[in-house]
Order: structure tokens, then sequence, then C-alpha cells
């Protein structure tokens, strides 16, 4: 016993850890400019003033564009080579050597105009292409440490330098010499880029460029509430921003900011346990539930992190209406609001408007858990989410007309974003059921399904039985109604009514309710007897396992005899042993006992609809001795000990059955018979 509370202790100690850490890790941190805007939109804050001098920073389009200008008027920079003129003009002399004065006179023409060439410039083929791209007018011919400007337009490429010897040629024997001679073979490009100092000098103009546009000083006003953020307040706003993550206190604010939401955090959740502790102690102490709790807080919690950090309003795509809709599934409505508070606390400070998200989030809540008060239709989640989208839409409608007066500065995107938010909780029907697969929970949803009388193992109860499916169904409808009256899970109930005595179908002649005339257990020992009847719990367990019927309803099959005894077959044995020491385990139920109110009900149920087939006087007398006398008895022997059942519950528990007893067992009058 010590040893599993000190397991629960430890899982729950685990739990709360495991929340703590991973809620620190995903919360977001770079966010310290507590002010969220967008170009365009209006201020949603007070007065902002500015509490510092700081500079107006240029954006990087805008820095960008400046740089790209720059570089755009840049004039480059290039140096003649006079020693390739020289080589190539020697060279071709060389060549022309010729003892013919005619021929010697045409080579000279030939040099002349290859000179001419050099004198204009000739650059290199891709160089000039560039210029030309980049509409460069002139560049600056460095001779030395002067420089001087000179117009693309006069520039020369190898080839456009012979196109322009060969248009000067007058004659046709000038045209034959120089073709004859190869003269393009001796034009190379004489203007080379100056890279060093082109990289040098464009570098200090791009260094010269000011980050900044202007100053704001200390006290001046920057925006006001309702203002809409132009193009220059955004760059005085972001400016202001960069400034305030830049101050020589940012580590020690970011530090003890980040210090503050793990407080908040640890208190949160501390605060979470003592509700737990003090009023859902069942839930603390069940791992299942626990674990499905905080792994459910923890999702919505993360998930709205997560979002926020995408988009601005991202935070309002997170599915919040999810937790209250499983939680009051699976457990409870109080805890789901509870659960919801916790994850709004959590979730708030990732939102760029807290106060907007906590209504919201709230009155969605709220809309969520009365809507869902008992989830048994699929109908029931669709309504669900059609009024969430409404209560989200007119809420955040109703806080811009409180805040803002002007119904033309709602935010469209809200609206598409609380969409997609509803719609991502038409997946909570699929999540239940992945819950109820992996958990082992059980819903409303699939209560019903198995209170459905066409369910197989119903309807081979009523073939093989048909005298325990009547007693079945009695049993049921007098157990819901007594579930009800102290405020316990009618469905649950009636549901584990339903298939407690489904054992019975192993061996139906055995009991009473089936036999017609003839009883097998005239031809049996009392002991024998007796461990078919206690059988058929047993086999009730197995036929719910091979029938995969959950957890929750085989706890009925299991309890609804407690450790009690056979009594007519002990009592019988008894009679006719009076000096013999009886095994009374022979003839007692193996257990366990009830343990939850709902198990205790059914037992209650069980025990009295059974006896109330023996009564031959129905009045209220003989209805409220029996009712009373039973449940006496069950008290007395320790039957309900485990369960939760109060004074209160059982005495309103004697009060509906023996109104409802007298509602089954009313008089009828006689018809006559036509003479």
């Amino acid at each position: 016993m010590r040893n599993g509370k000190f397991s629960k202790i430890i899982w729950q100690s685990l739990f709360f850890i495991i929340a703590v850490s991973l809620t620190i890790t995903f919360i977001p941190r770079e966010k310290e400019f507590r002010y969220h805007f967008e170009e365009g939109k209006p201020w949603r804050y007070g007065l902002l003033t500015a509490p510092f001098d700081f500079p107006i920073y240029k954006s990087d389009q805008e820095l960008s564009a400046e740089y790209s200008t720059a570089s755009k008027n840049f004039i480059p920079f290039f140096v003649t080579d006079n020693k390739i003129e020289s080589d190539k003009v020697a060279n071709f002399r060389h060549k022309s050597i010729t003892n013919n004065p005619d021929t010697l006179q045409l080579y000279k023409e030939a040099e002349r105009l290859l000179k001419l060439a050099y004198k204009q410039g000739i650059v290199d083929l891709q160089i000039y292409e560039e210029l030309k791209s980049e509409e460069k007018q002139t560049i600056r011919i460095k001779n030395g440490s002067i420089a001087s400007e000179y117009s693309t337009s006069n520039l020369l490429t190898p080839r456009m330098a012979y196109e322009l010897i060969i248009r000067n040629c007058h004659t046709p024997e000038l045209k034959e010499i120089i073709s004859k001679s190869n003269l393009n073979l001796y034009i190379e490009p004489n203007l080379l880029y100056d890279t060093i100092t082109n990289k040098k000098t464009l570098d200090q103009i791009i260094q010269n460029i000011q980050p900044t546009a202007g100053m704001v000083q200390k006290g001046e006003r920057i925006i006001d509430r309702g203002v809409i953020v132009t193009h220059d307040i955004y760059r005085i706003l972001k400016s202001f921003e960069k400034k305030n993550q830049k101050t020589e206190s940012k580590f020690d604010k970011s530090l003890y900011n980040f210090a503050g939401k793990i407080l908040i955090i640890i208190i949160v959740y501390s605060f979470l346990y003592m509700y737990l502790i003090f009023f859902r102690k069942r839930i603390l102490n069940d791992i299942r539930q626990l674990s499905l709790l905080m792994l459910m807080i923890l999702i919505i919690t993360v998930s709205s992190y997560l979002l926020s950090q995408r988009w601005l309003l991202g935070i309002y795509m997170a599915p919040f209406a999810v937790l209250p809709i499983i939680i009051v599934t699976f457990m409870d409505t109080r805890t789901a609001l509870y659960a919801s508070l916790v994850a709004i606390m959590l979730s708030c400070w990732a939102s760029p408007f807290p106060m907007e998200y906590v209504l919201l989030q709230l009155i969605v809540s709220m809309t969520t858990i009365n809507s869902l008060k008992e989830l048994t239709k699929r109908s029931q989640m669709f309504r669900s989410v059609v009024l969430v989208f409404l209560a989200y839409c007119l809420t955040y409608v109703g806080y811009m007309l409180m805040a803002e007066g002007d119904l033309a500065k709602l935010n469209s995107e809200m609206f598409i974003f609380l969409g997609i938010n509803c719609f991502m909780l038409l997946f909570s029907y699929l999540f239940i059921y992945i819950i109820e697969k992996v958990w082992g929970f059980t819903s409303n949803v699939m209560l019903v399904e198995l209170a459905d009388l066409n369910s197989p193992l119903l309807k081979s109860l009523s073939e093989k039985c048909p005298g325990t499916f009547q007693h079945a169904t009695q049993v049921a409808n007098l157990a819901a109604e007594a579930a009800n009256a102290i405020g316990a899970n009618a469905l649950l109930v009636r549901t584990g009514a339903l298939y407690h005595d489904i054992g019975k179908s192993t061996n139906p002649m055995f009991f009473t309710e089936n036999q017609h005339g003839v009883n097998p257990h005239n031809n049996l020992s009392y002991k024998e007897s007796a461990r078919i009847i206690i059988s058929h719990v047993k086999d009730g367990m197995n036929l719910a396992k091979s029938y995969h019927i959950p957890e929750s309803i085989k706890g009925f099959i299991a309890t609804h005899h407690g450790v009690s005894k056979a009594k007519y077959f002990y009592t019988m044995y008894k009679n006719e042993h009076p000096e013999e020491e009886i095994d009374e385990a022979m003839f007692s139920y193996e257990g366990p006992k009830p343990r939850t109110k709902e198990e205790g009900i059914l037992m209650i149920a069980d025990i009295i609809e059974a006896k109330s087939r023996s009564l031959k006087d129905f009045s209220h007398e003989a209805l409220s001795k029996i009712v009373n006398s039973t449940i006496d008895d069950i008290i007395a022997e320790g039957e309900l000990s485990d369960t939760p059942l109060t004074f209160r519950d059982v005495t309103e528990i004697r009060k509906v059955l023996i109104k409802r007893l007298e509602a089954m067992y009313h008089p009828r009058i006689s018809y006559p018979e036509s003479k």
C-alpha cells in the first residue's frame, strides 16, 4: 500500500516537473519589446513618448537602395598600359619591313591608324558590356596620382578598334595590306580596370552612408492611441525597438524577465495541483487522468507559443476550445473551467494583446463547457463549434467597440485566424476517439453506443437470457434515476447496469429469471450450485474482454455483488450442516467491492430489483420496507465502505427507489369481458 502511494507521488511530481520544464522551454524569449504594431494599422496602445534619446535608423531596404545608388553613380578607375601599345606597334613595324617604297608607305599608314586606335582607348569586351549595362557615362583614367574623366562613348573594344581602322582606310591597297598583315592580331586592350583603387573608393563611399536619418529626443511624442502607423512612424517605432534591445541593461532585464516568467509558471501549476488536492483528489490519484489533464494544458500552451512566433495574430489559430472539450468529455465541467484558466494564464503573455486574448478565451471556454455538458451525439460537437465561432466573433467586435469605438478599426485577418481555429475544432471528435483507445477512458459518446440494445453483446443477452435482459433493463432504469438524484453519472451507471449480468449468458438456465419450470440446481449440490452462480461474474469479465468492453463498464460487472455470498445456497447448506465449520469462501463472490458512486448505486438497484420480484404486496409500506432493509443490510455488511457515497446520497437513493418501484408496480384496473 505504501509502495503504491509512493509511486503515485513520484508520478505526480514527475508530471509537474515535465509540465513546468516544457512550458519554460517553449516560452517566447526574444520578444522583449512590449509593443506590437504593423504599418498601416492603428496604434492600439496609449500615448507613447520617447523615454530616452535615440536615432531613427534607416530600414534595410532604404540602406540597400542607397548602396545600390552609390554603386550606380560610382565612376570606375582605369589605368593606361603604354607598354601594350609600344610592344604591339613595334611588332607590327618589325613585320612590315620591305624594300618596296610604295608598300612601305602603306605599312606606315597602317601603323599610324593602329596608334590612333590605341590613343582613343581599347578595353576588354566584357568590361565594355558591363559599363554599358550599368549605364556608365564616364570613366576615370589614372595617370600617376591624377585621374581625368573620359567619356565611355569613345571607348573601343578590340573588334571595334579594328573596324575603326578599316573604315579609315582610304584606298583599296591599304585595306589589302592591313588584311594581309593580320593587323587585328596587334590590337589588345590598353585601358585596364583598376580593381584595387575601385574597391577602396567604393568601400569608402558606402562607409560614408549614414545608417540613421535623424534623432528623436527624450520626451518627444511618438504616437497616440488610434493613430495610423505610417511609414515614417513605423521607422521611428522600429528604431525605438532596436535601441531598447541594445540598452546596457538588456542582459539584466532579460534575465529578470525570464526568472519572473519561471516563477509565474511554477505558481500557476502549483495552484492547479492545489485545486486537485482539495477538490478533485480522484483525478490527482488517477495517473491516467492526471497525465491527460497535464498533456492537454501543455499542448494548448506550447502551440500558442509556437504560432505566436510565426504570425502576429497566430496565437488565435491555436484551437483553445479543444482543452475544455476534452476535459468536459472525460472529467467534469469544473475541472474543465479551471484547466482553461490555467492555460489562459500560461499563454496570454505570448499574445500581442493580452487583455483581448484573456477575454476571448474566457468567453469561449465558458461557451464550450455550457454547450457540451454531456457530449452524446456528433451533432452536439458541430453545434458547439458554431457557438464557439460566434462567441469569438461577437466578443472580439464588442472588445474593439469598447476599446476603439470604431468598427472601421476591426482587423479582418482576425476573423480568418478565428475561422481556422474553429475549423480545427471539428477534429476534436477524432481526438476523443484516440484518447479512448490510448488512455482507456470512456466518453459519453461511447456509452451511448454501448447502451444500444442492438449492440452484439446485448442482443446476444436478450436472445439467450430474456429474463436476465429484462432484469438488466429494469435495474438500468432504477440506477439511472438514483444517479440523477445525487448528481452521479446516470449514463455510465445505466450502461453498466445493462452489462452487469452478461456472464449469465454462459449458463442461462441456472438463473431463476430464465427458467421455465425446470431447475437444474435440483440435481446439484449446494456448493456446486453456488460455484456456478458465483462464476457468472468471472464469465462476464471474460466476455467483456473478448468484446473489448472498456474498463469503466467492466468495473460494474466485477463489483455488482462485491464480496457478498450466494445467500440462498449458503443458508441452505448451513441449515443442513449445522455442526460443520463452513468454508465461506466457497459461497462468496471474489469482489472487489464497489469503488465509485455509480458502482454502489448499481449494487443497491440490482439487489432491490431482484427482491421486488418476489413480493406479493406492492403497497408503499411493503416497498419502503424492502428498499430500506436491503440498503441497511448492504451498509451493515460493509459493501459500500469503499465508495464515496454519503449519508445524504443514500437517503436520496432510498426515496428515488421507493418512488420508482411504486411507479413500476402500480395497480391496474381489470377490463370487463364482453357478454
